[in-house]
């Protein structure tokens, strides 16, 4: 009986640590610093990251989003989703009501999302050893979605970005590689 006491003080704790973390990140205070930031770096790249270009009528189009920001911005979505899956997760291991056997694979799932993303990041990293602006890797079940932001692509460089995802995730993953062209 002091066991399940102990497991279920433990599990408790851990929920309050994830609780406090989720409110910490998504606090006003730090969202207001962080848009000021982020604002700030915004007004010091729009120069270098507005594109023009001339629509058929003849009017100016300017397109003002920096591809830096937008892989930021997938970045935060693709981790925002994972912390939601990991809140349920964490909600079933803490649940008494279920058997061992549910709370056991929900928290196998959960150490899968763990590895899983420490793997994206591991591949962002060496992408971006070979040379490229900067990468992004987003892994969902058995396929495998990489953004390479980079002056020159190939069928090449494809095929060496893919060969290094599979020894790194594994053989049988549909790997799917896309250039975004720098300026």
């Amino acid at each position: 009986m002091l066991l399940k006491k102990q497991t279920v003080w433990l599990l408790t704790m851990l929920s309050l640590v994830v609780v406090l973390s989720v409110y910490y990140i998504t606090s006003p205070e730090q969202k207001v610093t962080n848009m000021a930031n982020v604002q700030e770096k915004t007004s010091e790249k729009k120069s270098a990251s507005e594109s023009t270009t001339k629509s058929e009528d003849g009017k100016t189009v300017i397109s003002g989003v920096a591809s830096d920001e937008v892989f930021e911005a997938l970045r935060l979505e693709v981790e925002d989703q994972r912390n939601e899956v990991k809140e349920q997760l964490n909600e079933i291991i803490a649940s008494t009501d279920l058997p061992a056997e549910k709370r056991s694979e929900a928290y196998d799932q959960m150490k899968q999302l763990d590895e899983l993303a420490t793997k994206e990041n591991v591949l962002e990293t060496l992408i971006k050893t070979m040379g490229y602006d900067d990468a992004l890797v987003r892994a969902d079940g058995e396929k495998v979605r990489i953004t390479v932001k980079a002056k020159d692509h190939s069928p090449a460089a494809a095929n060496d970005i893919i060969q290094l995802v599979r020894t790194e995730i594994g053989e049988m993953q549909n790997v799917v590689v896309d250039f975004q062209p720098t300026k």
